[in-house]
């Protein structure tokens, strides 16, 4: 029988315990400042009557995540504060991270566009930065910035998840309509690249160039313009919704549309509510009073993986965290039912990509038999034998 303790001995325990917690409670916090900094370029005037994207988009997401790193940091003695630099003009929005970085800050969320977000990752070569505003695959790819890791997935990732659903369902044969913008190309361009990938046929390829009010004009326009060769599913790259909501039901042959309309792939979305996301649907809904979208997934990810790393280090060191982050001890849940981790080579964020209509989750890729020696997760966007990145190598040497 293990002998009890002499009152002397209970009594000198108790005192060393007492003074333990009066140390930790008179102890400085660790104070985690982490700045936001945000951008977005003017669409430009739209032809029909698409809803805009909130204004505080990625924002609202940051701050409920800095409420849940502060929820467990206060018994750590963490003391988690968001710094905003978000201006009219991206010159102003800049200089306004560049005094958050004079003031010492070096953890950042950036909702930026990639021009801009490669800027400061050159300026800010002692800092880690989050992507969670630009969806370009290049950044995941040829240009390759070493302190950035990514929260928001690539158009490749997106094509990629829509790919193996169409392939799933045996619709093979695309009709690929883009608009001219820069980031419709980018998006035609993974579709691409996805039907390539997945033995799919683009039985024809138009680019939207008309300025036709369709608010108007779809019943008349669309089914010409849809006119060609039979196809199994429409495919649209209309990042800012100029004619694609418009082409479901009006094109020539009654078929499915997907891609920026229609069914499409996304990081975040209402609809998710399965591994506790309904309870973050509903506190993010509470702290903005809208529904929480991929920019803001993505900022609330970025955040929590500094929280995840700060809580596993006890410290605020850029490279410490970036490090943890690229290895396989950094402990990530994105209320996705998988556990979340960077890739080592693009420092993209492994994850799961949903599949939806406008008011219903359909899928989520990656689709049954769709394998990979490593992760299936990395079925979707650039594996690291198409990537020149190699983040991990950077960010182990800082």
């Amino acid at each position: 029988m293990r002998p009890l303790l002499t009152q002397t001995a209970f009594f000198m325990l108790a005192l060393c315990a007492a003074t333990l917690v009066a140390e930790r409670s008179h102890a400085e916090p660790l104070a985690v400042r982490i700045g936001y900094v945000a951008w977005t370029p003017d669409p430009g005037p739209v032809l029909s009557n698409v809803i805009p994207e909130p204004t505080d988009a990625g924002l609202r997401g940051a701050e409920l995540a800095i409420v849940d790193n502060n929820t467990t940091g206060r018994f750590l003695k963490h003391d988690y504060q968001l710094l905003t630099a978000s201006e009219p003009e991206l010159d102003a929005t800049l200089d306004a991270a560049r005094a958050l970085h004079a003031d010492g800050v070096r953890l950042f969320i950036s909702n930026l566009p990639a021009s801009a977000l490669s800027a400061l990752s050159a300026e800010f070569g002692d800092s880690l930065l989050f992507n969670a505003g630009s969806y370009n695959d290049e950044l995941r790819t040829s240009q390759c910035l070493p302190n950035v890791l990514h929260t928001l997935p690539s158009r490749a990732m997106l094509a990629d998840a829509l790919g193996q659903f169409l392939l799933s369902r045996k619709l093979k044969r695309w009709l690929l309509i883009s608009g001219p913008t820069e980031a419709d190309q980018a998006y035609a361009n993974a579709l691409k690249r996805a039907a390539q990938r997945y033995g799919m046929r683009i039985v024809a390829e138009k680019e939207w160039s008309f300025d036709t009010d369709l608010r108007r004009a779809a019943q008349a326009e669309v089914p010409l313009f849809t006119q060609t060769d039979e196809y199994d599913v429409v495919l649209v790259a209309d990042e800012r919704g100029d004619f694609g909501e418009y082409i479901p039901y009006n094109t020539w042959y009654p078929r499915p549309v997907a891609g920026t309309q229609g069914l499409t792939p996304v990081g975040w979305h209402k609809t998710i509510e399965t591994y506790g996301a309904a309870q973050l649907q509903k506190r993010f809904e509470e702290h903005a009073g809208r529904w929480m979208n991929s920019l803001d997934f993505a900022s609330w990810l970025a955040v929590r993986s500094i929280g995840a790393a700060v809580t596993t280090l006890n410290s605020t060191d850029a490279s410490a965290i970036g490090a943890l982050s690229v290895s396989d001890r950094l402990p990530m849940d994105g209320f996705k039912g998988r556990k979340l981790s960077y890739r080592t080579w693009s420092g993209q964020l492994r994850q799961p990509i949903a599949l939806v209509q406008p008011r219903a989750l359909v899928t989520t890729s990656p689709q049954d038999g769709f394998l990979h020696p490593g992760t299936d997760l990395d079925t979707l966007g650039y594996d690291e034998p198409e990537s020149q990145c190699r983040i991990a190598e950077h960010l182990n040497k800082s």
